[in-house]
């Protein structure tokens, strides 16, 4: 649907004295002002990061310009955004006049985040010449002159049009998807590596962008095979009589290799001004082609073959195919019967009978057949086929076993070639326009181009003559050389010359691919391959570009290098489609191709077939190819950089998960399922920095459940102050999570108080079935020295709000002490002291910690309380029955704890946890309330017991119970010099009758429990105990934290853990 701009002139009724100005403001502006000069900022050091970033584009100019003037009083409104939100005008001046980077030899690569573009000229490159050419270059190549005739003799017309249709169709729909992703937005270098990369993240980028890579130096491989091939076979042949030795192979390969890569290395100029000569050669070969068929319509190539019998003969040994002496004593000499010799005549076939000669019914059909086979003319299709033997040196003969897969897999590379066109994107006029007509047009060309020979050559060839590979039968020259006019020179100078130049564009653009890779930074261990000489040329990368290319040249064979090229190509084009899949059915607000014809069927199509193909051609070369694609794909993953791309596995991972959390939400957790979430309440220290970072060891060691994490934490303030204090902290906090190794999310709130900050995160995080259900934090070691109460309420509150809230609690004393994820326990006790059922947590804790390495060699033992009326010897039993069916391996001790008076230790630990609640509540009171008990008690020593200064005083309580710090003593006595003398309560020895008797009921348990955990678990690695909770009436919370920490004392390594009033544990499977 257009869309209808209008563009409104707003005057400015002022005295128009800044009208200049402005007016000077709209001059066209170059690279150079769009991004930062050259020279300007110094790169040396690192930029700081910055709290309110932004995306990063090239059309907002983020320095403040002088030049630039919103003095006008039109748009005073908006002055205060002129420096992040330019006016429209400046954007579109800055749009129309934006460029991107040129690609080949002055290509110089933008680098991550904000470092200087070179300012370059505008490309001028249509469609033809920066499009289609490149591509029809790069695909018509060394299969079609050395092996399409091979592939079409043994796979008969109609299995060969199969294989050409089937790759041509593979690539057509890969163009499509490759369309409409290079149609969506600038592709800048790389190709379909940037391509890739950038629609499916940096994992995939990476893993197929070096496939991609190996796959293009494989075809400089197969290029410069091809190249030798033809020179030492049809140019200057050695011997004639047989096929090449691997080792000759392996020496003029190399010796091609370097040369080539001198010339790269040297003059990459000369090869891209020789481009259009190669390609010449390519077209005046297939000209030729079609001259020389067509001409068989009036008269056949004057090309024989000689046979004997029925077999084909390598007649470059004799010029006369007649039984002379010199012939029989080629095929009866010592040691050789001549009974096929004698029983057989010697005739000739035309080689080239020619489209009208009716030839092509006897080649619609296949010819497989085994290695070292004789080939033959096959009177019927059932007659079996003939093993050479060493005498047979003069027949032609089969060098290797032949199947479809196979001449799939040989012929592919063929087809591939169609990146040529998204590589160049930087150098088109217009690339959005021609990269999908170009490359389209170039596909459509190339398979009418291997059809019709296809069809061609089944018409016009001898059977015999096309299953000859190396043109053997015709006096050694490649049989596409004997069907073309005039010359078969011209097929074997003009395919020669296309595999120099095809070889040298392979060794051209893979290091260019490996430099694109090394400068995304997602692959540390490439990281030397980004850089290269001065002017862009990556040096490095064609070293290792060249010693990966002699891999493929040690094969030393054509036939077996095609299809492990093919496998890294079809790789390639399969995460193209699956890049435009996953983009359109994402519908991302950011996919709008300006290619309309493509549709997420057609990429699911031609995924589906490229990964056929893949297990067509060689399920063990596929299956490799894989492997490799996968361990780089994991090794970007654990140690890659960390790109945000905007990718669509991104976007995908958003869909999924909005769809999981939404399922989750639908249907209740079982029991089965439920694992801890935790929320972890960290304190950050006054660097901003985690306290304890232990907590977060202790965290991914209980992570054996897989459950969810969140890190949280709060300052104090109002979030306009310390917006920025909250970004360090996050950031610290992730950190000393990556330190600690701690998955998860990670979260700083700022609120008014700690109280409201550690509420709001108990209550709100998390995301609807992602919610946590327990909380982790560490004990408050210091409330006893706090100089008030607030570290003790603030800890009550969140016990009493995650009770209401229904989730667990687990608190850590000691969280220092714990061991951190490289210490190994090679020995030791976890106890788990089983007061009150909860819904089992108490169990299933120490069974995740034993399933991290730390804790592995730690056994498990469960102690329980018995009452006197307990019967210990069967809670034993039923409690060893009870861990039998839940499947869990621990040591089971019943403690007997009988009813005893209270000690005198309890009476004094309750005394003395009185007296401190008690001076807490004075403590806390105001300033005021203060002053009015000091003047009190002044007036009550000093006045006189008169009845009149008893009245003044009945206002207050006649008897004042307070516990005095020393501080207050001191500073009572300094007032009052007089000889007063004043009270020491602390001295005073309480009755304890008293006391609150609850409270000493608690102690008493707390005590005799502890003393009882001492004498069990004093040596144990971890001791967890139930948690009791707090007191519902909120006028004893000063006692709490004393019965907590009775009930831990002389404990090292304590975890108090609270259920959420749930079963998280059964016996059912």
């Amino acid at each position: 649907m257009p869309t209808n701009f209008t563009v409104v002139k707003v005057e400015d009724t002022g005295d128009g004295s800044n009208s200049g100005a402005a007016a000077g403001d709209s001059r066209p502006m170059d690279l150079d002002e769009v991004f930062q000069e050259e020279g300007d900022v110094d790169n040396s050091q690192e930029p700081e990061p910055d709290e309110n970033h932004k995306e990063s584009t090239p059309f907002i100019n983020s320095n403040n310009d002088q030049d630039c003037s919103y003095e006008g009083k039109n748009m005073a409104l908006y002055e205060e955004e002129m420096d992040s939100t330019p006016m429209v005008a400046s954007l579109l001046n800055k749009l129309a006049n934006y460029t991107n980077l040129t690609q080949g030899v002055r290509e110089h690569e933008e680098a991550e985040d904000g470092v200087r573009r070179v300012a370059v000229m505008v490309p001028q490159m249509g469609t033809f010449i920066g499009v289609y050419l490149p591509c029809m270059q790069n695909i018509l190549g060394v299969i079609l002159f050395l092996r399409l005739t091979w592939i079409v003799g043994t796979a008969g017309i109609l299995e060969s049009l199969a294989i050409v249709s089937m790759c041509c169709i593979c690539t057509f729909l890969t163009a499509i998807s490759m369309s409409a992703i290079a149609t969506n937005g600038v592709v800048p270098a790389g190709g379909s590596y940037y391509m890739i990369s950038r629609s499916l993240g940096p994992e995939f980028g990476g893993a197929v962008g070096l496939c991609f890579y190996l796959g293009t130096t494989f075809a400089g491989s197969l290029y410069i095979l091809g190249t030798i091939e033809i020179l030492l076979m049809y140019i200057v042949p050695f011997d004639a009589m047989k096929v090449l030795d691997e080792n000759d192979m392996r020496i003029y390969g190399t010796c091609c290799l370097l040369l080539m890569a001198l010339v790269v290395f040297v003059g990459v100029k000369y090869v891209n001004k020789l481009a259009l000569v190669f390609l010449s050669c390519v077209a005046l070969s297939i000209m030729a082609t079609y001259a020389g068929a067509a001409k068989t319509l009036i008269e056949p190539p004057a090309f024989n073959v000689c046979m004997l019998g029925n077999r084909a003969l390598k007649n470059e040994m004799f010029d006369k195919c007649e039984k002379t002496e010199l012939v029989t004593s080629l095929f009866c000499g010592l040691n050789s019967t001549c009974d096929f010799f004698d029983s057989n005549n010697m005739s000739e076939i035309v080689a080239i009978p020619g489209l009208r000669s009716g030839v092509i019914k006897e080649n619609l059909w296949s010819n497989y057949d085994d290695a070292d086979m004789i080939i033959e003319k096959k009177v019927s299709p059932e007659s079996p086929s003939v093993k050479a033997e060493s005498k047979d040196q003069y027949y032609v003969i089969n060098d290797i076993t032949t199947y479809f897969t196979l001449l799939v897999g040989i012929y592919f590379p063929s087809v591939t070639g169609i990146m040529a066109g998204s590589n160049r994107s930087g150098d088109l006029r217009d690339a959005q326009r021609s990269i999908p007509v170009g490359t389209i047009l170039a596909i459509l060309t190339t398979s009418f181009l291997y059809i019709s020979f296809v069809i061609l050559f089944g018409a016009c060839i001898e059977g015999v003559v096309l299953r000859d590979k190396f043109g053997f039968s015709v006096k050694t020259m490649p049989v596409i050389g004997v069907l073309a006019w005039p010359s078969p020179w011209v097929i074997v100078i003009g395919s020669f010359f296309s595999c120099c130049g095809a070889g040298l564009q392979s060794l051209t653009g893979a290091p260019r691919l490996l430099q694109a890779i090394a400068r995304d930074g997602i692959i540390p261990f490439l990281q030397v391959f980004g850089h290269g000489k001065r002017n862009g040329e990556p040096t490095w990368a064609l070293l290792l570009t060249v010693g990966i290319c002699e891999i493929g040249i040690l094969i030393a064979s054509l036939d077996k290098v095609a299809p492990i090229l093919s496998m890294f190509f079809l790789m390639c084009y399969l995460f193209v489609n699956l890049a435009c899949a996953v983009q359109t059915l994402l519908r991302t607000p950011n996919w709008r191709p300006r290619f309309k014809f493509y549709h997420w069927t057609l990429s699911f199509l031609g995924m589906s077939l490229c990964l056929s193909l893949m297990f067509i051609c060689s399920w063990y070369y596929a299956i490799g190819a894989i492997l490799i694609a996968g361990c780089i794909y994991k090794y970007i993953e654990y140690r890659g950089a960390v790109k945000e791309w905007g990718d669509g596995i991104r976007g995908l991972s958003l869909n999924a998960a909005r769809y999981a959390l939404i399922r989750l939400e639908e249907v209740p957790l079982h029991t089965k399922n439920w694992r801890p979430q935790l929320l972890v309440l960290c304190k950050l220290n006054s660097d901003l920095k985690v306290k304890h970072p232990r907590l977060l060891s202790f965290t991914s060691q209980l992570k054996a459940g897989k459950g969810l994490t969140i890190v949280g934490s709060v300052l104090e303030g109002t979030y306009m102050t310390r917006k920025a204090d909250a970004v360090a902290g996050e950031r610290n906090m992730k950190a000393a999570m990556a330190a600690e190794r701690t998955k998860g999310f990670s979260h700083v709130i700022v609120s008014s108080s700690l109280r409201d900050g550690f509420s709001i995160l108990i209550q709100s995080a998390g995301l609807g079935g992602m919610k946590h259900n327990a909380v982790l934090l560490a004990w408050p070691a210091g409330w006893k020295q706090a100089r008030d109460s607030l570290a003790q309420r603030n800890f009550i509150e969140t016990v009493r709000e995650t009770t209401e809230a229904h989730q667990a609690l687990l608190v850590a004393k000691n969280i220092d002490h714990f061991p951190d994820n490289h210490e190994r326990l090679k020995e030791g006790a976890i106890d788990v002291w089983w007061i009150v059922h909860d819904g089992g947590l108490l169990m299933l804790l120490p069974f995740l910690l034993m399933q991290h390495k730390v804790w592995r060699k730690c056994k498990m033992r469960i102690f329980t309380v018995a009452q006197l009326d307990d019967n210990s010897i069967q809670m034993k039993k039923d409690l060893q029955v009870f861990l039998y069916q839940l499947r869990l391996d621990a040591e089971v001790e019943v403690v007997e704890m009988h009813d005893s008076d209270i000690s005198a230790f309890t009476y004094e630990r309750t005394l003395k946890m009185e007296q401190r609640s008690q001076m807490l509540k004075e403590m806390q009171l105001s300033r005021t309330e203060r002053e009015r008990e000091a003047q009190l008690i002044h007036d009550r020593n000093t006045a006189s017991h008169s009845a009149s200064n008893d009245k003044a005083a009945g206002a207050t309580p006649e008897h004042v119970h307070m516990t005095w710090t020393k501080d207050k003593l001191l500073n009572e006595r300094n007032k009052h010099r007089e000889g007063m003398a004043v009270k020491d309560m602390f001295n005073i020895k309480p009755e304890w009758e008293n006391l609150n008797q609850a409270n000493v009921r608690r102690m008493h348990t707390a005590v005799k429990l502890n003393g009882v955990v001492k004498k069990k678990s004093k040596e144990s690695e971890l001791v967890l105990l139930n948690m009791p909770g707090p007191p519902k009436n909120k006028k004893g919370d000063e006692n709490y934290m004393e019965f907590l920490e009775v009930l831990m004392e002389g404990l090292d390594r304590v975890l108090l853990v609270r259920g959420g009033g749930r079963e998280v544990i059964t016996i059912y499977s």
